[in-house]
């Protein structure tokens, strides 16, 4: 049977999870800057199997707008070319050898107002996660109550600083938000 302890840090636990995976979803969201992250999405096709971009070749930036995508195969240039090409992300790569040149295109101000509602849409997905963690705490904490195994006043203790590691972990959603928005905008 799990005890107060051990159900606030399995949650504050599963808490930081949901932020780093709030983190990797904003990395995936294109600013007008130019980000490995963003292609982490692409698969390429590889001997007949589908794999990330970043298992066939390597993904650096070469400046604010411009991504370099150096094939570690030397087949796998025109895959990897049209892979990208192909992708949703609006990005029309251009070979230079080996090397392929991935430039960013400005954003419109219409994208920018498109990519910041994805955005707080991600960071409200992120809290509604968070929100349900609390909710399976507090449930978890009321059945050691019933079941005589904690007292309602280490009851209402957990359920205090269960809510303290919510509004933090709220908190840094928001913030990971707002810097996000930022980043889109400044472009």
């Amino acid at each position: 049977m799990a005890t107060i302890p051990d159900i606030k840090k399995q949650t504050e636990a599963k808490m930081d999870q949901s932020i780093a995976a709030f983190r990797s979803n904003l990395a995936k969201i294109r600013t007008g800057r130019a980000s490995p992250g963003l292609l982490e999405t692409v698969q390429v096709e590889y001997y007949g199997s589908m794999v990330p971009i970043s298992q066939v070749a390597n993904v650096s930036v070469l400046d604010a707008r411009t991504l370099s995508v150096q094939p570690w195969e030397k087949g796998m240039g025109a895959k990897i070319e049209k892979a990208i090409r192909e992708s949703d992300l609006g990005l029309n790569p251009a070979s230079m050898g080996d090397l392929i040149r991935v430039p960013m295109p400005p954003m419109s101000e219409e994208r920018r107002r498109e990519m910041t509602k994805v955005v707080r849409h991600e960071g409200e997905a992120a809290k509604v996660a968070v929100r349900n963690l609390r909710r399976d705490a507090n449930d978890a904490v009321k059945k050691l109550v019933k079941d005589k195994q904690a007292s309602e006043d280490e009851q209402k203790r957990a359920e205090a600083d269960i809510q303290k590691v919510t509004d933090r972990h709220i908190g840094e959603i928001d913030r990971m938000i707002e810097a996000k928005e930022q980043e889109i905008m400044a472009v």
